[in-house]
């Protein structure tokens, strides 16, 4: 089945969960209106279900290749870049200044879904680019943004970030690469980058590279960290290219997944070293690159959802036409599978999770736009700080989400799933590596507990979790017989959450490893919990009798029964796990 873009969920989330009608009306959003951001999400989802969507497959069989250093990607990549540059659609979010559409998060990033959705493999190209698009605006010179930011917004050229060497993945303070400052005022870097996303190819005709190095006489650690400006390709005095830089893609990775992404080992200075050029301060990179990470971190939270979606529509496809068994009530068989009480039930787990943590996703975008846009410097202040706090859960909970969405697709299937055949496979495969890359999701818990728990001690959390505990209230005062046990469930999940964020921030202080300890059940109680109000949000929003409605009611209520109740038990693990794990040796964990 083709995919087909969820305009209408995502325009129930806009305004229910996200309430854009009412930020749209402040003006926030200066020249748009809820009109302009229907057409632009259609014929974004036009474009990704017809264009993007027919490659995905082909892609993964195909993969791409690493000739003579020089990588091609599958057939009908290039054309569908050329197409996806050519409407605009990389220049969405990007700065006006440059030649960017300067759209919204809300906007850009429910248009990223649609991207990845339809193909995780090409999606991933714009994403990279978009992150070097903001660490370049945000650190860059005059000059390097005048010389490159044009041409990564309109997409001729594209994007990448490098951090990790062999031995040094999440801990950078093992970081090896080097920089030498030249007379010019130029810098010539050395050293090997691995899983380096879209590092070569032939989709752009430059390859900007935003490269992570230590100068000879920096500091040891994290503080000695400078981020420079590679190209692949060095421009000449009138920004035209010139000649190739001495970077090359020396290697392939083998995944899991994701094949038609091309992953690549990149070697810088095999022989005069590498031209790069300073971003920011010397010695402050990590500072900018963490600007570029966090923005990453969101989109990638959006590809966990893009890629449950997928996996839910082509389940939801194939129940309906899998006709298997005799029904619960004795009638004569073989009936859908969708009519089978289990599936039913699976069903529900992927759309209900998959809305969950697409509302979250969509939150947090929102208060991207406030922090950015908003006159009032409070209201800014407020909501980059609720930013922070939701950055680690967005990407977290939304990849996790996507690996156990696509598994219950393969479920769905049954046999047919495990088989490469219905396609279920491949969005489990793809699903994997999101955990994983921008900081994997036991890092983002960790980060949830440590640093953003404590923001303001602790009165940011305090903040967010009394606007929850508001929607509870509505909810539980509302009486509405069609939302079941809904306030009385996520009253419980919010009272654990609750429980569980006082005792953490006490286990910081008296006792930090069992802090540590519990820090993934703390983030998996933080999702559950926020995505079970936002989903009671749109429910509260839907009219009694309109079939958008009956959709949204129908997946709170499931979530707030099924999916939220595991909150007490997540509250437990944090609080009294932690022993359990400490009191283990490392050495009795070997085999």
């Amino acid at each position: 089945m083709a995919y087909q873009a969820p305009v209408n969920d995502i325009l129930v989330a806009h305004k229910s969960a996200a309430g854009l009608d009412e930020l749209l009306e402040s003006g926030l959003y200066e020249g748009l209106d809820g009109e302009i951001i229907e057409a632009v999400l259609t014929e974004a989802g036009r474009f990704a279900s017809e264009l993007l969507d027919p490659l995905n497959r082909a892609g993964d069989k195909q993969g791409s290749k690493l000739i003579d250093g020089a990588v091609s990607t599958p057939h009908g990549w290039v054309e569908a870049y050329q197409q996806f540059t050519a409407a605009g659609w990389n220049a969405l979010p990007c700065p006006q200044a440059y030649g960017g559409q300067g759209l919204p998060q809300v906007v850009s990033m429910a248009v990223c879904e649609f991207w990845n959705a339809a193909n995780l493999s090409f999606g991933l190209c714009p994403l990279l680019t978009q992150g070097a698009i903001d660490a370049i605006s945000i650190g860059g010179s005059d000059e390097l943004k005048v010389s490159y930011l044009p041409k990564l917004v309109s997409g001729e050229w594209s994007g990448t970030m490098n951090l990790t060497e062999p031995q040094a993945g999440s801990d950078l303070s093992a970081l090896k690469a080097r920089a030498e400052a030249q007379a010019d005022g130029t810098y010539r870097l050395f050293g090997t980058k691995i899983y380096i996303t879209y590092g070569e190819h032939d989709l752009a005709e430059n390859i900007i590279h935003l490269v992570l190095a230590r100068l000879p006489d920096a500091p040891p650690g994290t503080r000695g960290i400078s981020l420079f400006l590679v190209p692949k390709r060095r421009l000449n005095d009138d920004g035209t290219l010139g000649d190739r830089n001495d970077v090359v893609c020396a290697g392939l990775e083998q995944k899991l997944g994701i094949h038609a992404s091309p992953t690549c080992v990149m070697n810088y200075g095999e022989k005069d070293g590498a031209v790069g050029y300073l971003i920011g301060q010397e010695n402050q990179g990590l500072a900018t690159m963490f600007i570029m990470m966090n923005a990453a971190r969101l989109a990638v939270g959006v590809q966990g959802v893009a890629i449950a979606e997928r996996a839910t529509q082509r389940a939801v496809a194939y129940a309906n036409e899998r006709r298997q068994g005799r029904g619960a009530d004795g009638a004569a068989g073989p009936v859908a599978i969708v009519e089978h009480a289990d599936v039913r039930r699976m069903l529900l787990t992927m759309q209900a999770m998959t809305h969950a943590a697409r509302t979250i996703c969509l939150i947090t975008a929102r208060e991207t736009d406030i922090a950015r846009l908003a006159a009032d410097p409070e209201a800014r202040s407020r909501a980059q700080a609720r930013v922070a706090l939701l950055t680690p859960v967005a990407k977290a909970f939304s990849t996790d989400v996507g690996c156990e969405v696509t598994s219950l697709g393969v479920q769905v299937h049954g046999g047919m799933g495990f088989v490469e055949e219905t396609g279920a496979a491949q969005y489990y495969r793809d699903a994997r590596i999101l955990p994983i890359y921008e900081g994997t999701n036991g890092i983002q818990a960790i980060d949830l507990v440590t640093r953003k728990v404590p923001l303001d001690g602790g009165a940011v959390l305090r903040d967010y979790l009394q606007e929850l505990g508001q929607t509870v209230n509505e909810v539980s005062r509302s009486n509405r017989i069609e939302f079941g046990a809904m306030g009385e469930r996520l009253g419980e999940a919010l009272a654990s959450l609750s429980k569980a964020s006082v005792w953490v921030g006490e286990a910081l202080q008296s006792n930090p490893h069992a802090a540590l300890a519990g820090a993934t059940p703390y983030l998996r109680l933080f999702g559950i919990t926020a995505g079970g109000c936002y989903l009671a949000r749109c429910a509260l929003a839907a009219g009694n009798k309109s079939e958008p409605g009956e959709r949204s009611v129908d997946l709170a209520r499931f979530f707030a029964e099924n999916i939220a109740v595991l909150a007490p038990g997540l509250s437990a693990s944090v609080m009294s796990g932690a022993g359990s794990v400490l009191a283990v040796p490392t050495g009795r964990l070997s085999a």
